[in-house]
């Protein structure tokens, strides 16, 4: 492969060691939290708060860091675009805190969470922080400053990891789970302080606000903020239209059994995250690196060849934990919620679609045509409200994976299709299909190769991976290394 390529993987490289150790360590806080919350309804709390946190993030960022690294490639004052970006968000999240503090009581009510404001309070704080700290971090990003980055996120994830062992173990009340929930919170809180201390300095360098300059990042954002919109109703709705849905206000009882539902929901998704956390290293460093190709006569050649490798590299993540499910799921400590586990293949396949999907959205972020990026994540949040208000009733957080997959999967096929009639790019869709379609195939078998003895079965299981890797050294390695 060439030059540029060879950079893109050093990049990743350096970026997933904080995605990946930070991710990691995350992880790590599943036995706990599912040890300390023997009732999935409190991890259900934790969980659905959560997701509301994801979603307000991608809306108060206003898909601005996009915009940021598009700009700085066609502006001349690289500076006056970060001051004027930057200073853009900070207006935005400060006005949101100011109507958190003054209506947090409400808020809480109408999230089901009577005389618990402080959780808003607090949920807000972090909302706001993380996405004010976004545009310092994108521009370390573009800068190429991947070392200091990670530094700076791996400081804020091992100080979260420490507070929430410090204060669940040392401190926490197992008779009193509302506890737990503020301990949590609280660490998630001053831990995004101190990142945002790390980057203090960013304050000082807004200088101005180019109201014209703005204007037209606004226009450009407008569309991925909308996606970006949508997009997060794919991820984190299921989560909350899993408690809203299963809630019967004439039962107040059953505001338990829905807890529980998204507690047990949550705990299994955790198990897919090995491709997400995947997903977040390769975004952190292909965004600038895409749009740094733009002059590059051999772009498009780069692009298709990135994507054979990101398509083979998450399918052998996609069977490392399908096909060691019985040695992952210990990490769910409590077994109460081991019955999620049934949806994780299905959440594990889900996010491959959403990784190559992400992939092609590049032609629409480097042509200008973001608003077809609206149009596929709204087509797919729509697509999310009616499979899981359709079918959670019925089938309860199962109906939610299924929902998760059929969106991604839809998405990516629509990105393809527009992708090849506005930007076409030389993709292979024979390794495509080979690499998903092998992957779904081994896993098929491996089902119905299962034997009681445990390690007969991980040495079986495992044969498969390690053919299926096989395959993808002589597909792309054994003639011409991709690195």
């Amino acid at each position: 492969m060439a030059n540029p390529i060879k950079k893109l993987f050093g990049e990743i490289a350096i970026y997933g060691v904080s995605s990946i150790v930070g991710r990691l360590l995350n992880y790590l806080l599943v036995p706990l939290y599912t040890y300390v919350f023997v009732n999935p309804a409190d991890y259900g709390v934790v969980s659905e708060l959560y997701a509301w946190v994801a979603f307000l993030i991608v809306v108060l960022t206003f898909g601005m860091e996009t915009a940021f690294f598009k700009f700085i490639q066609n502006e001349k004052d690289k500076a006056r675009v970060f001051s004027t970006s930057f200073s853009a968000l900070l207006t935005l999240n400060s006005l949101f805190f100011f109507l958190v503090l003054i209506f947090n009581d409400d808020i809480a009510g109408l999230l089901l969470y009577k005389n618990h404001g402080e959780y808003i309070i607090m949920l807000g704080a972090i909302v706001s922080i993380d996405a004010i700290c976004a545009l310092p971090l994108a521009q370390l990003r573009a800068e190429e400053k991947a070392k200091k980055f990670s530094i700076i996120q791996l400081s804020s994830i091992a100080i979260n990891i420490i507070l929430n062992l410090v204060f669940l173990i040392g401190y926490f009340n197992p008779e009193n789970p509302e506890q737990g929930v503020f301990f949590i919170f609280i660490a998630n809180l001053l831990a995004s302080s101190v990142k945002l201390l790390f980057l203090s300095n960013s304050f000082g360098m807004i200088t101005t606000i180019d109201w014209s300059l703005l204007k037209r990042m606004v226009f450009y954002s407008f569309p991925l903020a909308i996606a970006g919109f949508a997009g997060i109703i794919n991820e984190t709705l299921d989560r909350i239209l899993l408690k809203q849905i299963l809630f019967n206000p004439e039962n107040p009882s059953s505001i338990d059994h829905a807890e529980a539902q998204v507690g047990i929901y949550s705990a299994s998704y955790k198990l897919a995250m090995l491709v997400t956390i995947l997903l977040q290293a390769y975004r952190y460093a292909a965004e600038p690196f895409f749009f740094n190709q733009m002059k590059n006569e051999n772009r498009n050649k780069i692009y298709s060849q990135i994507m054979n490798v990101f398509i083979a590299v998450v399918c052998v993540v996609f069977l490392l934990v399908t096909l060691n499910i019985d040695v992952f799921k210990h990490f769910i400590q409590n077994e109460t919620y081991w019955v999620g586990l049934k949806v994780v293949p299905i959440l594990l396949m889900a996010n491959v679609f959403l990784g190559i999907y992400f992939n092609q959205s590049i032609w629409y972020k480097l042509s200008g045509k973001t608003h077809f990026g609206a149009y596929i994540a709204i087509t797919g949040a729509v697509l999310t409200v009616i499979i899981n208000v359709l079918y959670i009733p019925k089938y309860g957080f199962i109906a939610s994976a299924w929902a998760t997959l059929i969106v991604y999967f839809v998405q990516m096929v629509l990105s393809y299709l527009l992708g090849q009639k506005y930007y076409p790019i030389p993709y292979s869709l024979k390794k495509f299909v080979i690499y998903i379609g092998l992957a779904l195939a081994l896993f098929t078998i491996a089902s119905y190769l299962k034997v009681n003895n445990f390690t007969l079965n991980i040495i079986v299981q495992n044969s498969l991976l390690l053919l299926f890797i096989g395959v993808v050294y002589v597909l792309e390695w054994k003639k011409k290394s991709p690195i």
